[in-house]
């Protein structure tokens, strides 16, 4: 019974690849193992009262309410075909360079990541869009599979992403846990704002690595990406303004809020959703003037409302303060009626309705791993999982760089198998409270973690970046050459979690000077 806990683990890595649903599976095993350890003696029973308490706080975090924000912003921008006009443009202004189509896919996937955030989203339109354009210009079909696979999971490292979100809410608990543990009593946390900032320069830094590696593999490859003879031309000027405008718009109005301080997280996804709202109505067809009107209005009453705040319940106030008032109401009240008119534009044109489904089914997804995650590490914890934990790493060679080594080795091979909400949800909590008490910064171990879990959508068998590309990519492309497409990729990762381990000011420097 002293292993009980590792026997636990084998025993939810046997359902899940027996392919029981994941929540379930993970629910399952607890109980189960609770119930053993209990009739052994190995664990208090009265310990599961605890979970009550988990799931009322996991309910009423405010961080986590950003999640299904952030999935309608990108479930809205991705279907209303933002995304496409994006693609053909800058695929238009680089294909006549020799892998100038594959740089296109690269950037295209990170303006899309920095204003989605959603993977499958990304995966499925550019696996719909560029890899059949490159298989006309003549690329090699396993590069043009891996170019795309790679470029959708960039969603996961640029801000904002529901990874991130995740991540920093299990670290921040970990960051508490650790320095209660070393018997401070002045507990600092960690915010989501500081794990954006920490993640952005790090995936802008896997982005020059990927466009690197194209440009040296279109010297000494030329025949695997010829360039492009487009009969478009070139886009001029006003074309590239159009189609970037939109997310541009959209990472300033979301990153720029938070990182800025204007706005928590929360508040900074709220901002996305109704920008794309407001963007797919005008795609749509809504009444372009009440749109910019609206948005107008919404800027100023945002801007106003913060310098000037009016609140008719006090009794203090002037006449210039109800006048105020009024034209604040005003304001908000146009700003609502472009929404309504953008949102009834979306649902005429069958938008809406499949965005919030799809929201829906991702948001129960995630939340019922969290969840049922809480329950699994409750019971690991009360059959002394944690003091297990702690002892494997204390004993790892090489000391704090040797157990970092170790765990970053355990989460990349976990991922072939699990999916990043499980890894992040079951494994974190208890691996890294002892590595942030060995000494390693937190922010910086999120970035390292949250790339190796990046990494995770690309590996086979169970990447879900590869069964986005499946059920999206040409008949003619292969389910093994979309898996040795993304082999040069992951090496790619592996590059750039040394690069960040190399250089931790990557991760370091800006939460630093914006926190």
């Amino acid at each position: 019974m002293e292993y009980l806990d590792l026997l636990m683990f084998a025993a939810l890595m046997g359902c899940i690849l027996l392919g029981f649903p994941v929540s379930f599976s993970i629910a399952g095993v607890a109980i189960i193992f609770g119930y053993i350890g209990w009739a052994t003696d190995a664990m208090n029973i009265g310990l599961m009262g605890a979970f009550g308490q988990r799931v009322f706080g996991t309910l009423t975090n405010d961080v986590l309410i950003a999640i299904p924000l952030f999935v309608v912003m990108g479930v809205i921008l991705e279907r209303s075909r933002i995304a496409e006009d994006l693609l053909h443009t800058m695929g238009r202004l680089f294909g006549q360079l020799r892998g100038g189509l594959g740089i296109s896919v690269v950037l295209v996937g990170a303006l899309l990541a920095a204003s989605t955030g959603i993977v499958g989203a990304t995966v499925i339109a550019m696996g719909m869009i560029a890899l059949p354009t490159m298989l006309r210009t003549g690329y090699s079909p396993k590069l043009a599979s891996g170019l795309v696979c790679t470029a959708g999971t960039l969603g996961q490292i640029i801000p904002p992403s529901t990874l991130l979100i995740i991540l920093s809410d299990v670290m921040s608990s970990a960051y508490q846990q650790a320095q209660y543990e070393q018997g401070k009593f002045t507990i600092e946390t960690i915010s989501v704002g500081q794990i954006f900032a920490g993640a952005l320069i790090p995936g802008l830094t896997l982005v020059a690595i990927y466009i690197l590696y194209i440009l040296l593999r279109g010297v000494f490859r030329p025949d695997d990406m010829p360039p492009v003879q487009s009969d478009d031309g070139r886009p001029n000027a006003g074309e590239i303004f159009r189609a970037i405008l939109p997310p541009v718009l959209l990472i300033i109005a979301v990153l720029g809020a938070i990182l800025g301080g204007i706005a928590t997280p929360t508040e900074a996804a709220s901002v996305g959703a109704i920008g794309a709202i407001l963007m797919a109505g005008v795609r749509q067809g809504a009444n372009r003037k009440l749109v910019l009107l609206g948005t107008a209005s919404l800027l100023i009453l945002a801007v106003m409302a913060g310098i000037a705040p009016v609140r008719f319940q006090r009794s203090d106030l002037t006449g210039f303060d109800y006048a105020l008032g009024v034209v604040y109401v005003i304001l908000a009240i146009t700003g609502v009626c472009a929404i309504l008119a953008c949102l009834r534009q979306a649902w005429k044109s069958d938008i809406l309705k499949p965005a919030l489904t799809s929201t829906m089914s991702v948001t129960s997804m995630i939340f019922a791993t969290i969840l049922t995650a809480s329950m699994f590490s409750l019971v690991f914890i009360g059959l002394g999982g944690e003091d297990h934990v702690a002892e494997i790493l204390e004993a790892m060679p090489g000391g704090p760089t040797g157990a970092l080594l170790f765990c970053m080795a355990l989460i990349f091979i976990l991922g072939f198998f699990l999916d990043f909400v499980e890894i992040t949800v079951i494994l974190l909590p208890l691996i890294a409270p002892g590595l942030i008490m060995m000494g390693h910064d937190p922010v910086w171990l999120a970035i390292l973690i949250a790339i190796n879990l990046q990494t995770s959508f690309l590996t086979p068998p169970f990447g879900f970046s590869l069964f986005y590309l499946r059920s999206a990519a040409p008949p003619e492309i292969t389910t093994g050459q979309i898996y040795k497409g993304v082999v040069p990729f992951i090496a790619l990762q592996v590059f750039g979690i040394f690069v960040i381990w190399l250089w931790p000011s990557l991760a370091r420097w800006l939460p630093s000077v914006v926190f």
